[in-house]
């Protein structure tokens, strides 16, 4: 785990994990809202074993970031000052670490549900800084294509654990649960409204051809089949 001190001083947490020769390039993993960059651990380590240099910050609010900010876990997930535009500053400067210290090589942004809007703001918001973009369980950041809440509808009921949106498996579901440093909110109780319409946006004009991945499941609640 190492760290960075971002524009408004807030210490950014991540984790990074490096092939042992030289990397292909780098790839930055942006998770979602109320985790944090250490449940993709495995997802790093894979990409490290494939010859790629892995980056997963913890946002502004969230795991380990998250903590030193506030001191209190009960704030976990909250922005804090500064709200979405310095959670979204802060991400670019993990790229642009990610992108210095691999300079040879392809840079391949890769966004998870929240971390997925904030991949599209940050290649809205420049233009030809990464070489791929992997969008998973996102979906279009307009009014009436991105749900925010309540993800977790059609599970409820008795019995319902509450947070079954974020996989079928229901052991990574307990693991959710059972991490100090996971928050089990919606976005907008996390960040409140005027930050969580700053989500809503469109592609910028002009942007250049990127080669571009979506992964989404079946039943995501954010975007779903559409």
């Amino acid at each position: 785990m190492t760290s960075f001190v971002d524009h408004l001083g807030t210490r950014i947490h991540y984790d990074r994990a490096v092939p042992d020769g030289e990397p292909r390039g780098a790839v930055h993993v942006l998770h979602g809202v109320g985790e944090h960059a250490g449940r993709y651990g495995t997802l790093l380590e894979a990409l490290a074993a494939a010859g790629w240099a892995a980056y997963a910050d913890d946002h502004r609010g969230h795991g380990r970031t998250g903590l030193e900010q506030h001191g209190d876990h009960a704030k976990l997930g909250t922005l804090g000052r500064g709200g979405y535009r310095a959670a979204l500053d802060s991400a670019w400067r993990m790229s642009q670490i990610a992108r210095d210290e691999n300079p040879s090589g392809p840079l391949v942004i890769l966004g998870h549900s929240w971390g997925s809007f904030l991949s599209q703001a940050l290649v809205n918001e420049h233009p030809g800084a990464y070489d791929g973009v992997v969008l998973v369980g996102s979906a279009l950041r307009w009014p009436g294509a991105l749900n925010a809440a309540p993800l977790n509808k059609r599970w409820d009921g008795p019995g319902a654990k509450g947070n079954e949106w974020i996989s079928e498996d229901p052991a990574v579901q307990d693991a959710a649960l059972a991490d100090p440093l996971t928050v089990q909110r919606s976005l907008v109780e996390l960040f409140g409204i005027a930050n969580a319409v700053q989500l809503y946006g469109r592609p910028a004009r002009g942007l250049p051809d990127t080669p571009t991945l979506l992964l989404v499941g079946r039943d995501d609640s954010v975007g779903g089949p559409r």
